[in-house]
């Protein structure tokens, strides 16, 4: 019954848990709601401490995906995967085309894609198994890497929240810290390096930072120091629970503006700290979500140049979330998850309405033939 009351607290329609032991497969599918449309989530590999941690994981991540969808104006609804294991050394083609079997039996109730630990490989050999699989190689139909296009959404967002916080959206000499020289950051430094900011950048890996200042510019941080920086921007790109009580008493920034998931450690107590500050937050959800929209377009046939136009529009979608925060009165957080949540229930009125027309032709059918 404890996996009820969670599926309670998160709001959640499905979990399907899958086993195989002579895969190495302990999975945890999540399915949030299906309003929209089926549920898209990328497919989570990480080393667990236990299954608890987990679920909770698959059950956060996947609600924030329905939003995530509901707020970009996709049609699908909100699932996650979490595999339990080191992605460095239990990846197995057994172990992915056994979870492709997994995900084929929910009938394409929960489209699968890449994630933190997975990588287009492993969806390839899902979608051995599978057609309910995106994330793709651009070799056999796919749309490849997604970072570029979730890295062109923050960019376009935070050129957004600029336009708000100074009357201009150039970010030509503006300062811009930012945490993390993976994927998402790489391409996000380049499109700010190319337009004129100052760019400090923090990894865990300083190799990473290394390679990234031999194409472009950049200010090495220490990790520890990137907080307390003396830059207009902070982008968080990296970890999750970063703007917490310590951090935010540090921070000098006005604009948060990252790629990284679940940035606030509490999204109310957190949320409405940045707003008391007047430091002005773009959702995570919100504006890291060209990388749902690069594998939704990839349902309709991948096109990168029509998934780079939906992304632009997250620099609008940022604009009616700050213009809601202002006239409400309340954090940025809120008023994204408001605008989604009134979408997701004029969905849901609609499919009623229809389903009552249904009802009523179906009766009139009977009369009729009577």
């Amino acid at each position: 019954m404890e996996i009820f009351d969670k599926m309670k607290e998160f709001d959640h329609e499905q979990v399907t848990f899958c086993f195989n032991e002579e895969a190495g497969l302990k999975s945890i599918i999540a399915i949030h709601d299906t309003t929209l449309g089926p549920a898209l989530g990328g497919t989570r590999m990480w080393n667990y401490k236990n299954v608890e941690n987990a679920l909770h994981d698959a059950l956060r991540l996947s609600k924030a995906m329905t939003y995530k969808s509901a707020i970009a104006g996709l049609n699908f609804g909100g699932g996650k995967a979490v595999i339990i294991g080191d992605s460095a050394i239990n990846k197995s083609e057994l172990l992915f085309r056994t979870f492709g079997k997994f995900v084929d039996g929910l009938a394409g109730r929960f489209i699968a894609a890449e994630d933190v630990g997975t990588d287009v490989k492993d969806m390839e050999f899902a979608r051995m198994e599978t057609k309910y699989v995106t994330g793709i190689s651009k070799a056999i139909g796919g749309s490849g890497d997604p970072t570029p296009v979730t890295a062109y959404g923050v960019y376009v967002g935070m050129k957004a929240c600029a336009h708000e916080k100074w009357g201009s959206d150039s970010l030509n000499g503006r300062k811009v810290a930012i945490q993390g020289a993976g994927q998402v950051a790489k391409h996000l430094i380049e499109y700010l390096f190319n337009e004129g900011a100052e760019l400090f950048v923090t990894d865990i890996d300083e190799d990473k930072v290394k390679k990234i200042g031999e194409l472009v510019k950049v200010q090495p941080v220490k990790p520890d120091e990137i907080y307390e920086i003396d830059a207009e921007i902070f982008s968080p790109c990296a970890l999750g629970a970063i703007i917490n009580d310590e951090t935010i008493s540090k921070f000098k920034f006005e604009i948060i503006a990252g790629g990284a998931n679940n940035q606030l450690e509490d999204e109310v107590k957190h949320g409405n700290k940045l707003l008391k500050k007047d430091i002005l937050y773009a959702p995570d959800y919100v504006i890291n979500s060209g990388g749902l929209i690069n594998v939704a377009n990839e349902l309709e046939g991948y096109r990168q140049d029509r998934a780079m136009k939906h992304a632009e529009e997250i620099y609008h979608i940022i604009k009616q979330v700050i213009k809601k925060s202002k006239a409400e009165k309340i954090s940025t957080v809120e008023a994204s998850n408001k605008i989604a949540e009134e979408r997701l229930n004029n969905i849901s009125k609609i499919r009623n309405i229809y389903s009552g027309f249904s009802s009523y032709s179906g009766r009139l059918g009977e009369l009729t033939k009577r």
